[in-house]
This record gives structure tokens, C-alpha cells and sequence, in this order.
């Protein structure tokens, strides 16, 4: 029994050892990213104007297609807000041919999925299946852009589930402030309208879904993506004989907005709050612009990534708040930066004196090279991890097409970030990240957090702003 205990604490002192010399090991500098080489892609252009882009991609035995329409929030007028989003949930209720319960089994079938999603300029309908009915499910999913039914016993179901998630969103302090974020910067213009009312949702019409439909949709709209394992030919016919005599419809079109910039405060009250919502910033260039790399470089190693310096202030040094962030919004030729964060209550004031002392910092000194660095292999290293699937070189491939951008902003992205230097960080700081212009929102208990806003507000008039 001896022997056995002493063979025992031999083993865990050497396990012990074997830890200690682990923890003091230097593990192995990671490499840099690579330049993403687009994979050879076929293109073609149906006589009705709808774009085709195919990418073979990967060995796994499946396929991603993506049917893209210009047709989103951004296209209703003032009394339409939220019907894209309700024309969206009924095209996924059948067609002329089928049911919602019979497109499911189809799917099912072919060993995949598909959905129907709405976003702020496009209407998006995806599916992956296994790559021998490829050309199947682009049949199916032409069928559903086609010829959706809009089953009218439908409509009530679709709209009260529509009022119980927006009603839900409603409720988050997070929402609350980007929806007043929003609206101070774009106003007026769909980027700045608020969530659809239960009234507003409860009031539209099988006929008004319709009609949106007839107005927004049409094959000059239209983009489809199929990237994966299949068969080039076999996908091409059925691109082309399920989706040729689709009417040509609206011509592309997108309102571009003209945000304000504007040095403002709002504060909605959210009594006995535990946590204070932040969320502050101001319009910035969009991707087209020849400063937006080095901006998303300087979002990332200021607030955007985990290892950024806001995030390690109040989050890892002071303990204000669990998950901060900041983003660079690139909507449709305009774009905004934000800093966002749940903070405890009693912190609302020294969360925004931190923020905006980092803010600041960077404006006033460049960061070293190593920090800099790894914030940019971080960025490098993320956007190959996007093209590493094929829904991911899908959504790479729209974003280009959404924004007019070359090919070379995917193929020199690498490059790119890793160019970006010190200076020029500190110098598109001080260009774009001004805290003069900043507007803010906070979401909290009013009565603890009036006296530290107004603090916060009179120790920034008080101090020096770089220029």
C-alpha cells in the first residue's frame, strides 16, 4: 500500500513539474494571415437583368445557395414600416404550387435547410443542401420568389407573431438606446426609424403585401450566390430555365441617407435600473471611402475586438461592465461608429470619463507597434475565418455587390490592414472619433444617474479636446 502512495505522489509531483515548466514556456509566435485568394468564380447575366455568381468551394459534398433581392426596411415609405419584414414571414408560407409544410419536406429531403430573412436593403433567401439536388433546391427557392402565395389565413398568425418579437425587442435597454441612436443620426430616413407599433402591424393589409411585393421585387433586383461542391452546368440550367421568365421589375434603387452630426444627450429613464445602457458615437465614411481599413483597424484595437483598450479599462481593470464593444456600421453609402455598453449603475458616470479618456489617448499618441500589431493580425486573421466557408464567401461576395466595391477589397484586404501604421491610427482617431460631435444615449435609472451625467458633461466642457 506504501509502495503504491509512493508511486502515486511520484506521479503528481511530476505531473506537478511537468505544469509548472508548461505555465513558464513561451508558446509559438502565431504567423500572419495570408492574402485571401478569391476563389475562380463563373458569372453570368440573365436577358431579364438578374446576376448570377457561382464559386466552386471545398470538398464536403454540399451546396450553399442565396437568392439576393434589393428589396428591404430601407425601401417602405413612412406608413410601411415593418411590412418588408411581414411580406418577408409570408413568402415562407407557400406558393401557387406548394405549402408551407410540403417547401419543409422538400428541404428536408435534399438533407438541408432554408429560410427567409429581411435586413435593412435586401431581401435574402437561403438554403445548403447535399450537392446532388442543387439544382433542386434553386427550382424550389425559384418557385418561392416567384410565386409566393400569401395565404391570407396566414396574415393573422404571421402579424401577432411579428407584435410578440418586436414588442420583446422593445423591451431591451440595448434596443432602446440603438433605436435612439439611430434615429438622432438618420432622422427621418428608414436607417432611423424606430420598431413597427402593434397599430402599425395590426393595420396592413393582404392587399398592402401585395403590393409591396409588385413595387420592391423583380429579377433587376436580384442577385443568386452558389458556392460549394457542385455541378457548374447542371446549376446553370437550372438558374437559368427556373428564373429567365421572372418579370424584370424595379430598377436597383436605394436611398441614401445624410446622417447628422451633432454633439447631443439622451437619457431614457428605466427606473430602478441595475445596469446603465451606453451607447455613443457619430457618422464615419463608408467602406467605399479609402479611410475605412484603417478605421476598422482603429475600431478594433479601440473597442472592437476583446483585447481592446476600452474593453480591457472597464471591463478588466475596473470591473464596470462584462461586455463592451465597439462597431463600425456600414449600412448603404454611409456608415456610423458607436461604443456600446451595459454598465453598472452606479459606474454610469466613470464608465463614460474612461471611454472617452481612451478615446481621447489615442487621439493625443499612437499606439506602439506591438499592440498595433496584434490588432491587426486579430482583424487579418478574422477575415480569412469569414471566407472559410461557403456561406461565408457568399456574404462576402453580396457585401461587395451591396456596396459597388472592386474585387481588390477582398483580395488586398490583408495586405491592407497589415499597412496601416501607428500614425495613421492616432491620425484617423483625431479625423473621425471627435467627441465634440459625439452623440449619446443612456438608458437607466434617472434619479441615480442624472447627477453623474451632468458631472461627466461638466468635466468634459472643462478639459482640453486634441484637435
Amino acid at each position: 500500500m506504501k509502495k503504491i502512495l509512493s508511486i502515486s505522489l511520484s506521479m503528481l509531483l511530476a505531473m506537478s513539474t511537468n505544469v509548472v515548466l508548461a505555465q513558464k514556456q513561451t508558446p509559438p509566435e502565431g504567423g500572419e494571415p495570408k492574402n485571401f485568394t478569391l476563389p475562380a468564380k463563373q458569372e453570368f447575366k440573365l436577358p431579364n437583368g438578374l446576376e448570377a455568381t457561382m464559386v466552386p468551394y471545398g470538398e464536403i459534398p454540399k451546396v450553399t445557395v442565396n437568392l439576393v433581392v434589393q428589396a428591404g426596411n430601407v425601401h417602405e415609405v413612412p406608413k410601411e414600416n415593418g411590412l418588408a419584414d411581414i411580406v418577408g414571414k409570408l413568402m415562407e408560407q407557400g406558393t401557387a404550387t406548394r405549402n408551407a409544410s410540403q417547401i419543409a419536406e422538400e428541404v428536408a429531403r435534399m438533407g438541408g435547410s432554408l429560410h427567409i430573412s429581411i435586413g435593412p436593403n435586401q431581401t435574402y433567401i437561403s438554403g445548403d443542401v447535399l450537392s446532388e439536388y442543387g439544382p433542386d433546391l434553386i427550382r424550389l427557392m425559384a418557385d418561392i420568389l416567384k410565386e409566393p402565395a400569401f395565404p391570407e389565413s396566414e396574415l393573422e398568425r404571421v402579424k401577432n407573431d411579428f407584435k410578440r418579437q418586436m414588442n420583446l425587442a422593445r423591451a431591451q435597454p440595448g434596443t432602446q438606446a440603438q433605436m435612439k441612436f439611430s434615429n438622432a443620426l438618420y432622422g427621418d430616413h428608414p436607417y432611423g426609424r424606430g420598431l413597427p407599433t402593434d397599430a402599425e402591424i395590426d393595420a396592413y393589409t393582404l392587399e398592402q403585401v401585395r403590393d409591396f411585393y409588385q413595387r420592391q421585387f423583380g429579377a433587376q433586383r436580384t442577385n443568386i450566390y452558389v458556392a460549394g461542391k457542385f455541378d457548374a452546368s447542371a446549376m446553370k440550367d437550372a438558374i437559368s430555365s427556373s428564373l429567365s421568365d421572372w418579370r424584370e421589375g424595379p430598377a436597383r434603387q436605394i436611398p441614401v441617407a445624410k446622417p447628422v452630426t451633432k454633439k447631443n444627450m439622451f437619457v431614457i429613464d428605466r427606473p430602478a435600473a441595475p445596469q446603465s445602457t451606453i451607447v455613443m458615437g457619430l457618422p464615419v465614411v463608408d467602406p467605399s471611402h479609402p479611410d475605412y481599413m484603417a478605421l476598422r483597424v482603429t475600431n478594433s484595437l479601440l473597442g472592437g475586438s476583446f483585447g481592446s483598450r476600452i474593453t480591457r479599462n472597464i471591463r478588466e481593470d475596473k470591473g464596470y461592465t462584462y461586455s463592451p464593444y465597439s462597431s463600425l456600421s456600414a449600412r448603404y453609402k454611409v456608415g456610423d461608429w458607436y461604443q456600446q455598453a451595459d454598465v453598472t449603475t452606479e459606474h454610469t458616470g466613470n464608465s463614460l470619463k474612461e471611454i472617452m479618456y481612451e478615446i481621447e489617448r489615442l487621439r493625443k499618441e499612437p499606439p506602439t507597434e506591438e499592440e498595433l500589431k496584434g490588432i491587426k493580425n486579430y482583424e487579418a486573421g478574422l477575415f480569412v475565418l469569414r471566407n472559410s466557408t461557403p456561406g461565408g464567401i457568399i456574404s462576402q461576395l453580396n457585401f461587395l455587390d451591396l456596396h459597388d466595391l472592386p474585387e481588390t477589397f477582398l483580395t488586398n484586404q490583408v495586405q491592407n490592414i497589415h499597412a496601416v501604421t501607428p500614425e495613421q491610427v492616432q491620425q484617423t482617431a483625431k479625423q473621425y472619433l471627435r467627441p465634440s460631435d459625439m452623440t449619446l444615449v443612456v438608458v437607466g435609472d434617472r434619479k441615480q444617474i442624472d447627477k453623474q451625467l451632468k458631472k461627466f458633461q461638466s468635466e468634459l466642457k472643462s478639459a482640453p479636446v486634441t484637435q
